[in-house]
């Protein structure tokens, strides 16, 4: 089912995050190699002078664009008016380890709360971007609509804490699942560039533990595209997203969702 756009959204908007998203993509890429400052978040977490960099460039584009609109960033947190009407959710580098130890796997997130949204791939040079009606992949110029299917099996989990379902749910138990093994095969990118690849083909589910992740620096750009691209889309006990939720669950079709669901669930209908 298509996820329509918030009413405050306006048709310039998908432009706007596809715009901000590559800008921070480029900054991402040209500073890839080089030794970075690494900025301390605390329990293992950290940013790296990339990150900071990235998210200075997308706000520049979403300041000039959009000056009355409010932004949540991954390392500024909570800027401008606290009674805008609208919210950008930005996450300048989603996958800052593999990106510190030299590894490509990374997505630059750019979304309006509700709507459009945007998410970079620094590396294939590929922006994946959703109206909220409608979901495509541009390259090279060219825009191509996004077409989910489970035909690879693959399925992404993320295994990084926290965990704030466990023991109830552990997705390492997961792929630890016979009819898992026997059905599917999993895949541990560590960036939510693994959701866009749901929406995109490339992926047949994405899985992760958490609370509400619809208002997510990480998660609302992939979630976008999921549900505009018609991917099924629930937290990992099967309730929509949103205050109520735990985590994340969005598959290419609902057969591929309903098998995910019958492994996270116990017999008795809860969760594993």
């Amino acid at each position: 089912m298509r996820h329509m756009a918030n009413s405050c959204a306006s048709p310039d908007d998908a432009e706007i995050a596809t715009t901000a998203a590559r800008a921070g993509a480029d900054v991402v890429r040209t500073l890839y190699g080089r030794r970075l400052t690494r900025i301390d978040k605390g329990a293992g977490d950290f940013a790296t002078a990339a990150d900071v960099k990235a998210e200075e460039t997308i706000l520049g584009v979403l300041r000039a664009a959009r000056p009355d609109d409010a932004v949540l960033g991954e390392e500024g947190g909570r800027q401008g008016a606290a009674a805008a009407a609208r919210q950008w959710l930005v996450d300048p580098l989603c996958g800052t380890l593999n990106y510190a130890v030299g590894n490509m796997l990374v997505a630059v997130n750019v979304a309006l709360r509700g709507g459009p949204a945007a998410v970079a791939d620094p590396f294939s040079g590929e922006v994946f971007f959703t109206d909220g009606e409608t979901a495509r992949v541009r390259h090279d110029g060219v825009d191509t609509r996004l077409t989910p299917t489970p035909a690879t099996r693959l399925v992404d989990v993320n295994l990084d804490p926290p965990f704030p379902n466990a023991p109830g749910f552990r997705a390492v138990d997961l792929l630890a699942r016979p009819d898992f093994a026997a059905r599917l095969r999993p895949r541990v990118v560590s960036t939510t560039l693994a959701l866009a690849w749901v929406a995109a083909g490339k992926r047949a589910a994405y899985v992760t533990d958490g609370g509400d992740l619809s208002g997510s620096v990480h998660f609302a750009a992939g979630i976008a595209l999921c549900r505009a691209a018609g991917c099924t889309v629930t937290g990992i006990d099967g309730a929509p997203i949103g205050r109520s939720g735990r985590g994340l669950v969005a598959a290419a079709d609902r057969e591929t969702h309903r098998l995910l669901m019958s492994m996270i669930r116990d017999r008795d209908g809860h969760l594993a």
